[in-house]
This record gives structure tokens, C-alpha cells and sequence, in this order.
């Protein structure tokens, strides 16, 4: 499948990659000043994986995520100053100050609020897919989640129904190779997690996940195997993240060399050097997104800290019992 995208949604790519990346930064720095509560389980490295993803979906199309979920957000089309507020606890957050950031979403922008339990979204991308299915929609879902989640039994059972049922779901794995801090070779014998599908009937592809034009063109495969009916299909997409697995590790775990290796394999400069080869991008446009998504994000900054936090009395609203 080749791709032949126009030049405004290549650029597009970029600038959400560039949203993605800074957005992450500014917020670790903004949780060592102590104005985030909680932790954060940062998204920087593996940005060519979300906009890949999202870029290749319709706009009525769904993601369900994982407890890494910024990124996501972001490349769905969600608010960024939402997602800020959301981060700082305010009532002008994307869930009203109520999910932080591990439940961060959006069901306007096709997002419901990020599920942190390890593999507990592939049975709930599994359901939604069902209800697309059953209504008759040509809407798709696609589940993004990390190397340990496979591991997981939720995620076989998950697998299985949407496998069985040809049920319209996208299976995205991203493999930054560390579940916490546990390498996934330590875990898994077989060579590539994609080997797996085939013991549900379905196809697996691995793809380099730090390219985001190879994952877009993967999931648009994917995407329309679905939607065609013909059930899911598990994209494994080979990524590094950047920092520890939350802000409490120093992810001294990994080897140097290792870390090193991935860091020149960096998503943003590699998608900006084609860009460039491609003469859709000069040196200078590039400096000028950056200044532009620098000042986007500062804006967000501004709102989530003017924003007010919820009244003691939102507790008790928007409940089941």
C-alpha cells in the first residue's frame, strides 16, 4: 500500500508529533514544581505511534487507551489546554478534574477516558467494536496497548471474542521493550509479539513504530480490513520510550548503549529530515512550527493554572448509584 497524503496532513503529522513532545516535557517539569498531583507515565519517544494511528482513522472512528494516554489524546484531536486542566486537578479539564492523568479523554473526538488497568481495554474496545457492529455503523476501534499487556488474560479473552465475532477492532501494540521494568524478552519466547495472532486466525504485522508514515499505512490496512468486515488484525509497533516507566523511575535498568541506540532512532527530527528530502518542509518552516506549538502549549500552561478546581459537590455528580 503506498501513501500519497497531501501536504497539509504530512504537516499536520509533524506539528502533533511536536504537540506530543512538548506537551510531555513542559509537564515533567511542572510535576517537579509540585503542580501536578499524582504521577505521570510520560508518552516522549513514541509519538510516531499515536499520529500514525489517529491519522489513518475517520473522524467517527474511536481509540481506547492505556495509562500512557497524553499522547493519544493529543493526536485524536483533543483540547490541549483541556488536557493541561485536566492534568492540574481543574474543573475545566477534558474529565472535570476527576481522571488525572491516566483517564484522560474525550468522547466527542472519539476517546472515552483512558483505561490504566493493563489490558482491561481490549475486552472494552472488543464491546464498543460489538455495538458498532451490531448498529450496523462502518466505525472502527482501535486499541492501542503495550507490550505487557499481552501477558494479561483480559487481552487474550479480548482477542478472542473480536477474533471469533469479526468484530471492526485495530490491535496496536506498542512495544518500547520494558513492561515497568521488566524486558520483554524475559517474558515472551517467540520472536515478534505479532506471532501471536495467528493463534487467533487473524494476521500480525510488526512495523517500525518510530516511522510514523510505516504505521499509518499498517493501521489504514488494518483499518479497512475492518471495516470490511473481516475482523481485526495485531499491528506491533516497535517503539522506545524515552524516560522511565512513571516519574518515580530512573529507568536505570536499561543499558546505556541500549538507550544511546534508540535516542538517534528519534521519531520528530527522522519524520522532519523526509519532510524536508520531500521539499514540504524547509529548515525554517520547522523552526517556525516549533515556536508556534512552544507557544501553544505555554497557553495551556496559563489556562490550566487560572483555571478554578471543582466544588467539594462535583463528588457526588455524573454517578451511577
Amino acid at each position: 500500500m503506498s501513501i500519497d497524503l497531501p501536504s497539509e496532513k504530512l504537516l499536520e503529522m509533524y506539528k502533533k508529533m511536536l504537540e506530543i513532545r512538548h506537551f510531555e516535557q513542559r509537564v515533567y517539569y511542572l510535576f517537579l514544581e509540585g503542580l501536578i498531583p499524582g504521577t505521570l507515565h510520560l508518552y516522549a519517544g513514541q509519538e510516531a505511534v499515536a499520529v500514525g494511528v489517529s491519522s489513518s482513522l475517520k473522524k467517527d472512528d474511536f481509540i481506547v487507551s492505556h495509562h500512557r494516554p497524553h499522547g493519544h489524546f493529543i493526536a485524536k484531536g483533543g483540547e490541549i489546554k483541556r488536557l493541561m486542566a485536566e492534568l492540574f486537578g481543574k474543573k475545566t479539564g477534558c474529565c472535570k478534574g476527576r481522571g488525572g492523568s491516566m483517564h484522560v479523554g474525550d468522547l466527542s473526538v472519539g476517546m472515552p477516558p483512558a483505561i490504566a488497568i493493563v489490558g482491561a481495554n481490549v475486552p472494552i474496545a472488543a464491546g464498543m467494536a460489538l455495538a458498532f457492529k451490531t448498529k450496523g455503523t462502518s466505525q472502527v476501534v482501535a486499541c492501542l496497548f503495550g507490550d505487557g499487556a499481552v501477558n494479561q488474560g483480559m487481552w487474550h479473552e479480548g482477542v478472542n471474542l473480536a477474533a471469533v465475532w469479526k468484530l471492526p477492532v485495530v490491535l496496536v501494540c506498542e512495544n518500547n521493550l520494558y513492561a515497568a521494568s521488566t524486558h520483554v524478552s524475559k517474558v515472551i519466547l517467540t520472536k515478534n509479539i505479532a506471532d501471536r495472532a495467528c493463534a487467533y486466525g487473524i494476521p500480525g504485522v510488526v512495523v517500525d513504530g518510530n516511522d510514523v508514515l510505516a504505521v499509518y499505512r499498517e493501521v489504514s490496512r488494518a483499518a479497512e480490513r475492518a471495516r470490511n468486515g473481516e475482523g481485526p488484525m495485531l499491528v506491533e509497533c516497535l517503539t522506545y520510550r524515552h524516560g522511565g516507566h512513571s516519574r518515580g523511575d530512573p529507568a536505570t535498568y536499561r543499558p546505556k548503549e541500549e538507550v544511546e541506540e534508540w535516542l538517534k532512532k528519534d521519531p520528530i527530527p527522522r519524520f522532519r529530515e523526509e519532510l524536508i528530502k520531500m521539499g514540504i518542509l524547509t529548515a525554517k518552516q520547522a523552526e517556525e512550527i516549533e515556536k508556534n506549538v512552544e507557544a501553544e502549549i505555554e497557553e495551556a500552561v496559563k489556562f490550566a493554572k487560572e483555571s478554578p478546581f471543582p466544588e467539594p459537590e462535583m463528588g457526588t455528580r455524573d454517578i451511577y448509584a
